[in-house]
């Protein structure tokens, strides 16, 4: 292999090295590059973008997304979906106009003379979806698509010649590098790179339900879960979910179903949990309700026999209660009991000070046990006289001031 291409890779790549983790173990993470990259056959080429462009087909219901004339796989199993936003997706039209150099993409020789991308699909689809008039770009201040540009334009842009790096090698390689030159831009999610490692037959399925636009778990979870199906977001909950239940983690999951023929278990448990959440607590609450990892309670309270009405009482309650400051453990505690989960707002220091002075220092269970000590203020802890479940508040009347050792054995007093 070229030793230049090499250390190109290696500087394009690893140039915002502060920002990775691999600074931590910089000299194994260098050997492991140019180990990994000697292990395949690199080829520089320049590409014209009417190349590119020609035989381009996205089909939304195969998902397939080809290219250079349909010899190029710009969306393979591992990829993710297309992810830019409009601004992005617009810079990468405005560099090419203006001649400046885009980023160095990098192609997978498959067989033959075809090819899968292994980086720069976001930029290869915004290329070819601006040439397919599929979008506008704010050009010499007016919406310009691409055939209101005059000729000479488009033969700048369809003549604008791209960088890649066309590798081969086997599977797993392509699949590392996948891992390696993803480093920069738009990086893939913890999720995306564990479909890069078990991607099979369970996971072309489990995308499917999961990951496409307005898919299927989109549709019955939006309103209970945060993030979006097409970066994994949705994907990853579910798994992570079910992988609580069994007490594993997503990967041994996914590498115990990598081969399965269907994804009905992710499926139905998925299912399960957004109807036991529709069933028990009727009234939404966006802000409090996405963020609560509602598998980990079904997995823990699907078997108790619930009153949704008394629930929502508690909940309504709490909802109200200011000195409830995480307001999503509420959904926690109506089941679980756990204080902690609902972060109780402490007293000020203020509120302290004015206990302690009330009481002149002294611990009250202290006195009641014939210890006549008075404490300095940093060796004693502030806490409710009523306690807080039994409608306490969190204010000066309610403030008393324990030794530290009263206050954290007080629960057996």
């Amino acid at each position: 292999m070229n030793l230049n291409i090499a250390c190109y890779f290696f500087a394009h790549n690893l140039l915002d090295l502060s920002k990775q983790e691999y600074i931590l173990s910089f000299p194994n993470k260098c050997n492991f590059i140019f180990k990994e990259v000697n292990k395949m056959e690199i080829k520089h080429v320049k590409i014209k973008i009417r190349d590119l462009v020609d035989g381009y087909l996205n089909d939304p219901e195969t998902n397939q997304v080809l290219g250079f004339h349909k010899k190029l796989d710009i969306r393979p199993p591992y990829q993710r979906e297309f992810v830019y936003e409009d601004n992005q997706r617009n810079e990468v039209i405005y560099t090419i106009i203006k001649k400046f150099p885009l980023n160095v993409m990098y192609w997978a020789k498959k067989s033959n003379d075809s090819f899968e991308i292994i980086d720069g699909q976001q930029r290869t689809i915004s290329i070819c979806q601006f040439i397919n008039n599929e979008f506008s770009i704010n050009y010499n201040n007016n919406p310009t698509n691409f055939h209101n540009l005059k000729d000479f334009e488009k033969q700048n842009i369809l003549d604008y010649e791209l960088d890649v790096y066309q590798c081969e090698g086997n599977d797993r390689e392509k699949l590392e590098w996948f891992k390696i030159v993803n480093t920069s831009g738009e990086k893939p999610t913890n999720q995306e790179l564990r479909n890069a490692v078990y991607y099979g037959t369970w996971l072309s399925k489990a995308k499917k339900l999961f990951s496409a636009r307005n898919c299927a778990a989109y549709s019955i979870g939006r309103k209970y879960l945060k993030g979006s199906p097409i970066r994994q977001e949705f994907l990853e909950k579910a798994l992570k979910w079910i992988s609580n239940k069994e007490n594993n983690s997503i990967e041994d999951y996914m590498a115990k179903h990598q081969n399965d023929s269907d994804c009905n278990e992710l499926w139905d448990y998925f299912e399960s949990v957004i109807n036991w959440v529709r069933t028990n607590f009727k009234v939404y609450r966006k802000k409090e309700m996405e963020d609560v990892e509602w598998g980990f309670l079904f997995n823990r309270f699907k078997d108790k026999n619930l009153n949704p009405d008394e629930l929502e009482s508690k909940i309504s309650l709490l909802m109200l209660d200011d000195d409830v400051t995480e307001k999503r453990g509420i959904y926690d505690y109506v089941l679980s009991g756990d204080e902690r989960k609902l972060n109780i707002r402490k007293f000020t220091e203020s509120m302290k000070r004015t206990a302690y002075e009330r009481q002149k220092g002294k611990c009250p269970y202290c006195l009641k046990n014939g210890i006549d000590e008075r404490y300095d203020i940093e060796d004693m802890d502030a806490d409710h006289i009523e306690p807080w479940n039994k409608g306490g508040k969190t204010n000066s009347d309610n403030c008393q001031v324990l030794c530290r050792r009263h206050n954290r054995s007080k629960s057996d007093i």
